[in-house]
């Protein structure tokens, strides 16, 4: 803690002005006097805003109180909420110790639980905390504690049961038992450490989802219901589906379209292959301020690939931006493997169509994405690989502070260095797109995707547990198959 002669006292009114500016390093220490909750008497608040390098801006508070001795600290995300939510899961083995000395940043949205012991803690339960499993663990072991004595004279049957609780909890803490240790944040700003970064993590899964009308209220985003009334006519309205011919709206309009959104790479890489044949408009909901909104939508087949579906989503009330690229078609029975031998810059500039269920590797960079990492995006092969970067930096560059380990650094800038000597083409390398679902894309330079040689493919049958995981196991469409086999059509009169 800094020096107590440094400390600047000033009111609640200008932290909270403070913490709203557009603060970098070297931000001032600020001491608010509050009260404390336990003697009543007058304590001391310290704030500190501060950014986590490659990571999140982040506003550190610690209350300390001289009459009681009480003290706390909590740590709460002074930037923006991200455009999905995260979900960690990290699996512990027993005897594996050195798992739970992970760093473990929680937010004060986050939800942790533990599903063998049944065991949940609530957003509220915890405040934002940067800390490590075993921290979470026994913070939370000592609060159910805490009250024991007294429950053993009130409730002794709830107090045996909390018992009992705690004895397996402090057994997970210790490492006497296997369980999983799940961390799921609505905001996207919870955060588990992957020491193997930028390399997979066999023990951690992290998976990103959309969020929920109930998490968006939860986070703020909900507005009065009262503003998000529509008029009947604007009702009427939003709820026709428009279908525009495509000799009325033209390859430029439907361009345009799409190009009001928040596509501009989508429309540039899908229309020099083909024009949409129908640009049609329906309402939805704005996945941020849940107001109605209208989303366009046309459907287009681009060569040696398959029909793609492009979506655009605009909200006038709160500037929402969103767009989409969902395959078309039947589900293929087999995943794909897409395999470029970068050589040139031409090659840096070939279009990449890469789906949310589509993995990334990169073998000269020991580099392997899961499925589902950067979601679904329309790029170049550059863009990707600085996607990629950009990706790991956000996500892993918080460990980059004093603390770490020097071997841990210069790993990192030798990642940096070795990614950077890639995009400069000093040396060749391959990129892999391994998709389950075989809906990615790679765009050739020849006329005829057989004559380019750098681009292979590779079919492969999916696993039973790949098929799980995307749901087609549980598919049976015998019904609807017998139902539309047994009708004929109909005959005009």
């Amino acid at each position: 803690m800094m020096d107590n002669r440094n400390d600047q006292e000033i009111d609640v009114g200008s932290v909270v002005e403070a913490v709203s500016a557009d603060h970098s390093f070297g931000a001032p220490l600020y001491v608010v006097e509050s009260i404390c909750m336990r003697c009543n008497e007058n304590g001391t608040t310290r704030f500190l805003l501060t950014l986590i390098p490659h990571f999140r801006k982040v506003l550190i508070s610690a209350f300390e109180c001289p009459h009681c001795g009480e003290r706390n600290n909590e740590v709460q995300f002074a930037g923006e909420i991200q455009p999905r939510g995260c979900s960690y899961h990290l699996e512990v083995s027993a005897g594996d110790t050195k798992i739970f000395d992970r760093q473990v940043v929680k937010s004060e949205s986050a939800t942790i639980k533990i599903p063998e012991l049944d065991f949940e803690i609530p957003p509220e339960a915890q405040r934002g905390s940067l800390s490590t499993v075993e921290g979470i663990l026994s913070r939370a072991a000592d609060e159910l504690s805490a009250l024991q004595e007294e429950r053993r004279k009130v409730d002794p049957k709830t107090a045996e049961a909390i018992d009992q609780f705690l004895s397996k909890l402090r057994a997970c803490a210790k490492a006497e038992t296997s369980f999983t240790f799940i961390l799921d944040d609505p905001a996207g700003n919870s955060f588990i450490e992957n020491p193997h970064a930028p390399s997979i993590d066999p023990s951690l899964t992290i998976k990103f989802y959309e969020r929920t009308p109930e998490q968006q209220a939860t986070l703020g985003y909900l507005a009065n219901p009262s503003q998000t009334g529509q008029s009947e006519r604007s009702l009427a309205l939003s709820t026709q589906t428009t279908s525009l011919p495509h000799g009325s709206i033209g390859a430029t309009a439907g361009h345009r379209a799409i190009a009001q959104s928040n596509s501009t790479d989508i429309s540039d890489n899908l229309f020099r292959y083909t024009a949409p044949e129908e640009v049609m408009t329906f309402p939805s909901t704005c996945g941020a301020c849940t107001k109605l909104c209208e989303t366009r939508m046309f459907v287009t087949k681009i060569p040696y690939f398959q029909e793609v579906i492009v979506m655009a989503s605009t909200c006038d009330d709160c500037g929402y931006r969103n767009s989409e690229l969902k395959p078309g078609g039947a589900i293929p029975e087999k995943g794909k493997k897409i395999m470029l031998s970068v050589k040139n810059i031409t090659d840096l500039s070939r279009d990449v169509i890469k789906s949310d269920t589509a993995g990334v590797k990169i073998p000269e960079l020991d580099l392997e994405l899961a499925g589902g990492t950067l979601g679904g995006m329309v790029t170049t092969v550059e863009g990707l690989v600085t996607q990629i970067r950009e990706s790991l930096a956000r996500v892993h560059g918080f460990t980059f502070g004093d603390s770490l380990e020097q071997s841990k650094i210069n790993k990192w800038k030798e990642f940096g260095s070795r990614l950077t000597k890639l995009l400069n083409l000093e040396q060749r390398w391959t990129l892999i797109l391994d998709d389950e679902l075989a809906n990615s894309f790679i765009s050739p330079v020849t006329d005829d995707i057989k004559d380019d040689h750098q681009l292979t493919f590779e079919e492969y049958e999916r696993s039973w547990e790949q098929n799980e995981e995307l749901g087609l196991n549980d598919i049976d469409t015998t019904s609807a198959d017998a139902a539309y086999e047994s009708t004929e059509p109909t005959k005009l009169p």
